[in-house]
């Protein structure tokens, strides 16, 4: 794509966004994922945060939508996707994949203040094999770049998120889960069943993830792309990336060796830097 192409999108983009905000009960439009890191691929998609407060006009989205796309589209309203990814849509914009990501503002500043205090939840939703953990939702503000903001709602909330200390270290703590569940896949192993030690091995890698992650203060809004991330952090195990990969494609009684072993590493880093 070259910066004609470029500039061309970003302009689609921003008029979309003014355009969202000017849908009932839209506070405020945000762009996510890799391209507001800087990090996106060329064919990466815009996620597209849409703010709301109370009651969202889904009709308007709709109709917005087809509009947009020259197609009819249907917006999931609020928990059309489950409890944690509220609802939208996926578009196709002049060729190019476009979120529509719903996000209840009202909850995502309470999930803000429980995590400041050092309280977060993991619930079960679709899309998110390791469970939403509740602080992507600050983290997804953290991490935007906000591109429509009539009442500076968005962009006051993210001025005032910093990595809370009470959130690293609750998080951090939660390794302990990771070193239960592989005693439980030991013994599974003796009753050959590989769904469970793959299940089990899979969250134990997930939540040291999660641990390393905090431990440094960085926001985790995804599964995708964790254990690298993770992995490139001053102290981590090394290869542990590899290690991880490594184990969960190795025979059941190897992998949770493999594991145990890697969860002994990761808590011996967060106990002693703790």
């Amino acid at each position: 794509m070259n910066e004609t192409q470029d500039a061309a999108r970003e302009r689609t983009i921003t008029v979309m966004a003014d355009r969202l905000t000017g849908v009932a009960g839209v506070r405020a439009v945000a762009l996510g994922g890799s391209r507001a890191r800087g990090a996106e691929r060329p064919d990466s998609d815009w996620d597209l945060g849409i703010y709301y407060r109370g009651e969202v006009d889904t009709p308007a989205l709709a109709a917005l939508a087809t509009e947009l796309t020259g197609v009819p589209v249907q917006v999931a309203g609020p928990g059309g996707w489950g409890p944690w990814v509220n609802g939208g849509a996926w578009l196709t914009v002049d060729g190019v994949a476009v979120d529509w990501i719903l996000r209840d503002l009202d909850r995502v500043e309470r999930v803000w203040a429980e995590c400041a205090e050092g309280r977060f939840e993991v619930g079960t939703q679709i899309g998110h094999p390791l469970g939403f953990w509740s602080p992507a939702y600050p983290g997804e503000v953290a991490l935007c770049r906000v591109l429509a903001d009539p009442g500076g709602e968005l962009t006051a909330l993210r001025e005032a998120i910093s990595y809370p200390e009470p959130l690293r270290a609750a998080i951090a703590e939660r390794a302990f889960a990771a070193e239960f569940v592989v005693l439980g896949a030991r013994k599974s192993v003796r009753g050959d069943d590989a769904l469970h030690v793959s299940l089990s091995l899979s969250f134990a890698f997930g939540v040291l993830a999660q641990a390393l992650l905090a431990h440094h203060r960085v926001w985790c809004v995804n599964e995708k792309g964790a254990t690298a991330a993770a992995a490139r952090l001053p102290d981590t195990p090394p290869d542990f990336a590899e290690r991880v990969a490594a184990a969960l494609r190795a025979p059941l009684a190897e992998a949770v060796e493999q594991a145990a072993e890697l969860v002994r590493e990761v808590r011996a880093v967060l106990d002693e830097q703790a």
